[in-house]
């Protein structure tokens, strides 16, 4: 009973300072990055207020999902110095609580932390990210997309038939694809792939020429192939259309990352931007668990410190923390470091940091 009693001491001082941390973070964001571009679509584009509201909106789940890690360290780092300030860790210890135990509930909700963000960076960011360019290109930039674009995607579904169709380089002006692949899935299981080299637009229909087709089966493999000199695939999307379909790597979906690094490993294409993104649509929302570690001890001293001074040990932490992070994922896309190895650093890091302190306070 006692120790429920602490933990629900501990978790009500948690509350405020995240929530506080949530909206802080959020406006230095928002301040910094947004503000100056919204001005510049007003006063050049003439972007109506709906409009800007909109693009406003949609860009926020991305800047919530960056600050879940940092509110969760300034939550633990205020907390636990408004603890110490006024001697209850000290208490706790005295009274036979190890501090272990005292940091335990702030580890548990900054792994629920972590959970929800990601299911967040999952659910919600790839979405929103990809519905603000196309209200920023579309609605006030009235912009298109490049008419020159290379590995291209495109998914249709036709009854219990899924089609992906690959091409390595694909011009909208020409209206022509190249070193296309179609993969086609039957209930979930690959059936037939087709690959072509070039492929053109005319009279409404995609023409596919010199390529071949093989039919496959989960048991015995190719089962047939053919060659052919020309044919028509049912694919309806015009150029244009191909053009606005095309996603960013931050807009993919996880699921959508992988199926997107298997067509580009087939074409022996380089992945480690697309691996880097799958990595740090975990590494980030994982960062809250570690961060509630570092924030828990940073706040653990023997004398009263302000919000103020919690605040800039705070901002010092995480500006370290995404300085390695940019860093190490910067070698990992450029193929210098393996990419879980580079987005998992910072992390790895945070880790042995978070040891080390809890370890020292425990004493």
């Amino acid at each position: 009973m006692r120790l429920r009693l602490l933990d629900r001491y501990v978790l009500k001082e948690l509350r405020y300072p995240f929530a506080f941390g949530v909206a802080a973070f959020s406006s230095i964001f928002i301040a910094s990055t947004m503000l100056f571009k919204i001005t510049q679509y007003i006063t050049k584009y003439g972007a109506p207020l709906e409009t800007i509201a909109r693009l406003f909106m949609y860009n926020m789940p991305e800047i919530i999902n960056y600050t879940f890690p940092m509110s969760m360290l300034l939550a633990a780092l205020m907390a636990f110095g408004k603890l110490s300030g006024s001697s209850e860790i000290t208490a706790m210890k005295a009274g036979g609580v190890s501090y272990y135990r005292i940091v335990a509930p702030v580890l548990v909700v900054g792994f629920i932390v972590s959970m929800f963000s990601l299911v967040w960076a999952e659910k919600m960011v790839p979405f929103s990210k990809a519905e603000s360019r196309r209200i920023l290109n579309e609605e006030i930039k009235h912009n298109t997309r490049p008419t020159t674009q290379e590995h291209i995607v495109i998914k249709t579904i036709s009854g219990t038939t899924q089609r992906v169709t690959y091409a390595n380089k694909f011009d909208e002006k020409k209206g022509k694809m190249t070193d296309i692949t179609i993969e086609e899935f039957n209930k979930g299981r690959i059936s037939r792939i087709q690959t072509a080299r070039e492929g053109y637009w005319e009279n409404g229909a995609w023409r596919i020429v010199n390529g071949n087709v093989f039919a496959l089966d989960d048991q015995e493999g190719v089962t047939s192939s053919a060659k052919f000199t020309e044919q028509i695939i049912p694919l309806s999307f015009s150029p244009k259309q191909i053009s606005w379909e095309q996603k960013e790597p931050e807009e993919m979906t996880i699921r959508e990352l992988r199926e997107y690094i298997g067509m580009l490993e087939e074409q022996k294409s380089p992945t480690n931007r697309q691996w880097c993104e799958i990595f740090m649509r975990i590494n980030i929302p994982l960062a809250s668990f570690f961060f509630a570690m570092i924030g828990a001890c940073l706040g653990t001293q023997k004398q009263r410190t302000s919000s103020s001074i919690g605040l800039g040990i705070s901002v010092i932490v995480i500006f370290i923390y995404y300085a390695v992070m940019t860093f190490t994922t910067g070698l990992g896309k450029g193929g210098a470091m393996p990419p879980l190895l580079a987005c998992a650093l910072p992390n790895i890091l945070c880790l042995g940091i978070g040891l080390y302190f809890m370890k020292k306070k425990n004493i």
